[in-house]
């Protein structure tokens, strides 16, 4: 087995380690196992399941990382107003790991496979939990490198020895809080509730999560005012709940030498929260490792669910009964599979998020009144971009073993089990997504814009059967593993995404003739009509 140089790193901490209460020479083997299998894991950013490749896959992924720390650069190098400056590239690179550790990292922390094995033996529970963390650490530290080295050599060039001290310490402290804020995060979610009930209670903590940082990184842009192009900041007493800024400030305390009594208070919370958080977590390590258990045991009683409201929704958009069935099916699934969900309800959630956001945006230089005149409705397409990723998604499945039945079955309409499934994803999420929507853009812009819902509508529609032809064209649907979501499918998702503009720019131009967005609701209502049926035509082919 090999010896990693990560473990030879930790063995001069071994001291530590046992100050602790933590068996290192355990910790020390369950990490080496730990690395070893990991080389078979694929990581949810680079994934390529089209070909075996040796070593370990996530390792060989952190050139992407070190990509998108490029975006950092400007902000370090544009000036010398490091609140501003640091507290962006603060909050991008809390970004980048907490969604690297929800997408890669979570089921780590969660693991409960070894406890049959490691429980049998002489090892504390503390030092299962060490290990645990211990292993993401590990990689946490390799994303974070890859993340802010470039961004660190040039912060070193533009601005000094100093600066780049100041960088490396804020990116050690916010790394740990990341990991341990995590940690804590699902020990709660743990304690208060068990067996399956867990399980998706921890995968929409997942979702939310993955949502929350990408509108809380709205919120804190939020936290700066645009003055004759001059960045000012004004202190507001939420601003402490935001830690980016807590790291950006510690470059005016250390290196202007602000000494505010809210800059201090910021440079207080980066040092403090994160130990805190070490030790509360060092505290509970039992009451988690005992708490992990509940996912290894189904105590929920199952009750039959109302699906009166399926199958309303199946007599009225499908055309047979063997088409009903396929739809329920579908929507089905949709409910019950947590990694789909996992996949699917972020970017559901964004597309909620976003539309609004970009109206508080208008809404520093105009009124309501204003706006509720203008063709900000069309940010409401931002729900069509839900539909790309969803449609693909449909083909993957945990239970895609069970897939034989889509040959085995006397099935008459191939192209009913096809078009069941986008018609379960249309009524089940799209449609509900694009009502919230709706309801709240014509308390905004006023009932004037019902023949636009209508049009973005079937715009939609028309999106999900051009998705579907040109990406899962006659794959069945929950027919593939999750592993193979990523392969090859990079180029393919560009058309779809870009139909998203195209049909904004098209809704303009109707908008731009009178009347015209009336013919623009007839043209796309034939294109629905005809699109459908030959893509999805009535033909009977028995598979065999």
């Amino acid at each position: 087995m090999r010896n990693f140089r990560t473990l030879k790193f930790l063995a001069r901490f071994r001291g530590l380690f046992t100050r602790f209460g933590i068996d290192f020479d355990a910790m020390q083997t369950i990490l080496r196992i730990k690395l070893t299998m990991d080389e078979r894991r694929v990581p949810t950013i680079f994934q390529n399941a089209s070909k075996k490749k040796d070593g370990n896959q996530f390792l060989k992924s952190l050139w992407i990382y070190a990509l998108y720390g490029l975006v950092l650069i400007p902000f370090i190098l544009l000036g010398e107003n490091y609140i501003f400056q640091m507290s962006i590239v603060f909050g991008m690179l809390m970004f980048i790991l907490m969604t690297s550790m929800i997408s890669d990292f979570s089921s780590v922390l969660l693991d409960v496979r070894d406890k049959n094995i490691l429980h049998t033996k002489p090892v504390s529970g503390r030092t299962i939990s060490a290990a645990k963390v211990i292993h993401v650490m590990i990689y946490m530290t390799f994303v974070t490198a890859s993340f802010a080295a470039i961004p660190f050599i040039a912060s070193v060039f533009r601005h000094g020895l100093a600066f780049g001290l100041v960088f490396l310490i804020g990116l050690l402290f916010t790394m740990l809080f990341i990991v341990v804020l995590t940690a804590l995060l699902y020990l709660v979610v743990l304690r208060v509730f068990d067996g399956e009930r867990l399980k998706d209670i921890i995968n929409y903590v997942q979702i939310l999560l993955s949502v929350g940082v990408v509108v809380g990184y709205q919120v804190f842009i939020r936290s700066f005012e645009f003055i004759n192009l001059d960045m000012v900041y004004v202190f507001e007493w939420w601003h402490v709940v935001l830690p980016p800024l807590w790291y950006g400030a510690s470059f005016e305390v250390f290196l202007h030498h602000d000494y505010s009594s809210y800059m201090i208070v910021f440079v207080l919370l980066a040092v403090i929260v994160p130990l805190i958080s070490i030790y509360c977590y060092s505290r509970l390590m039992p009451s988690f490792e005992r708490n992990l258990e509940k996912l290894l045991s189904d105590t929920r009683k199952r009750k039959k669910k109302w699906t009166g409201l399926d199958e309303l929704w199946g007599k009225v958009t499908c055309r047979n009964k063997e088409e009903r069935l396929f739809c329920r099916f579908a929507m089905l699934m949709m409910r019950q599979e947590r990694e789909f969900k996992l996949k699917v309800y972020p970017a559901l959630g964004i597309g909620l998020v976003f539309p609004f956001i970009f109206i508080v945006n208008e809404l520093r230089d105009r009124t309501l009144a204003d706006i509720s005149t203008g063709r900000l409705f069309l940010f409401i397409y931002f729900c069509n971009l839900i539909i790309p990723t969803s449609v693909h998604m449909l083909q993957f499945s945990g239970d895609y073993k069970g897939s034989w039945l889509f040959k085995a079955a006397p099935i008459q309409q191939v192209s009913a089990v096809y078009s069941a499934a986008l018609k379960a994803f249309l009524v089940k999420l799209y449609v509900p997504s694009l009502a919230l929507l709706s309801i709240a853009f014509i308390w905004i812009f006023t009932g004037r814009i019902l023949p636009d819902l209508v049009a973005v509508l079937l715009a939609g529609i028309i999106q999900t059967v051009v998705t579907y032809k040109f990406i899962n064209n006659e794959n069945f649907p929950f027919s593939k593993p999750f592993e193979f979501a990523q392969d090859g499918v990079g180029a393919k998702m560009i058309l779809p995404f870009l139909l998203t503009g195209v049909s904004v720019l098209a809704h303009l131009a109707a908008r731009a003739v009178d009347y015209g967005i009336y013919i623009y609701i007839v043209l796309l209502l034939a294109v629905v009509v005809i699109g459908w049926r030959v893509v999805f035509p009535k033909r009977v082919k028995a598979i065999y």
